[in-house]
């Protein structure tokens, strides 16, 4: 059983719900150890004097505020707990406000709030209430000395709790250059924004988190595997890296581009099946293209290459015996030993 981070009071009005802050998330992360590369021994990190070098023990370690290069003022622990509120044991709430009027940028940790025994009335009655309002609950938490905005919001039988930051932590759009204006001030015609909805419309569909899943992270897995296994060198396979032409630039052709996309979309997986895979067969016009351009015209190049190689080599023979070997004479040596190389 998971452990709580925090134990105290969600509390609204004069309602007060016992409750337990419960983490909403699992890291997934792989985490690597540093190793000596010249014996595989771990490494660690001590805590050292930046003039002496020696180790410094926890006991003698202070908080400081740098407030000038080179320049500190130490805080002693009470001087950050003076900081702090008081009430360190309650989630209050200071209103509600509509959930569709909070920007996503300032909603940043997931947290469940679990009620403890014998306080499950309380615990759906605010659950029921921001339900049926549509509204979520701002408030404020102390988690060890730190105060955190937070949002108390239904999700299906479940109240979470979702950490907040604060206004000066995000930075202010307008700081980049974003284009402004309407679709007119860039040539957007009003066929192209007409196929670009439908197609939106064409890939619309229901949330499902399912389908998305950790792609690196699976790989780096099978990659560890296949080290443990083979307790070798595993070697990347080299891949050619995939050019995409229909980077969608200022001069692309648009129109065609999302006729594409919407054609491709309509297909049916019973469509897909029959034809067999749509990507190998859309790369396919490319792959035979490349193939007329570049692969047709060597076979003639090699063959126009080899007769005039023999038609020197021919005249250099006839040659030889009057004049001596001269520079012009050494690519035809060159040219003939290639062509006994083929007929070999």
């Amino acid at each position: 059983m998971a452990r709580p981070i925090w134990s105290g009071t969600l509390s609204f009005g004069l309602l007060n719900i016992p409750v337990s802050l419960m983490s909403g998330e699992r890291r997934t992360d792989i985490s690597f150890r540093m190793l000596d590369a010249r014996d595989n021994t771990p490494i660690r990190y001590e805590r050292v004097n930046a003039d002496s070098g020696e180790e410094v023990a926890w006991k003698d370690i202070v908080k400081a505020f740098e407030y000038d290069k080179g320049s500190y003022v130490v805080l002693e622990p009470e001087d950050i707990r003076s900081a702090a509120p008081e009430s360190h044991d309650a989630i209050e709430v200071e209103a509600f406000v509509q959930a569709s009027q909070i920007d996503p940028r300032y909603f940043e940790k997931p947290y469940v709030l679990v009620p403890a025994k014998k306080a499950e009335k309380g615990y759906v009655l605010l659950r029921e209430a921001l339900s049926a309002t549509g509204r979520i609950g701002i408030a404020r938490v102390v988690i060890r000395t730190r105060e955190h905005l937070c949002a108390v919001m239904p999700h299906g039988d479940a109240l979470l709790l979702l950490m907040m930051r604060y206004p000066q932590e995000l930075v202010d759009i307008d700081e980049y250059r974003i284009p402004e204006g309407k679709g007119a001030d860039y040539r957007i015609t009003a066929r192209e924004q007409a196929f670009s909805e439908q197609l939106i419309e064409t890939m619309s569909g229901d949330w499902d988190p399912t389908q998305y899943q950790d792609e690196f992270r699976e790989r780096l897995q099978q990659v560890i595997r296949r080290r443990m296994k083979d307790k070798g060198v595993v070697r990347r396979e080299d891949e050619e890296p995939e050019l995409h032409e229909n980077a969608a630039t200022n001069v692309v052709d648009f129109m065609s581009l999302l006729q594409q996309s919407i054609a491709r979309k309509r297909r049916t997986p019973a469509q897909a099946s029959a034809t067999g895979s749509d990507a190998p067969q859309s790369d396919g016009p490319a792959k035979k293209a490349a193939k007329k351009v570049t692969a047709k015209p060597a076979p003639k190049a090699s063959t126009k290459a080899a007769k005039a190689a023999a038609e020197k080599a021919a005249g250099a023979a006839s040659k030889r015996a009057s004049r001596s070997d001269s520079s012009p004479a050494k690519p035809a040596r060159k040219a003939v030993t290639k062509k006994r190389g083929k007929v070999a």
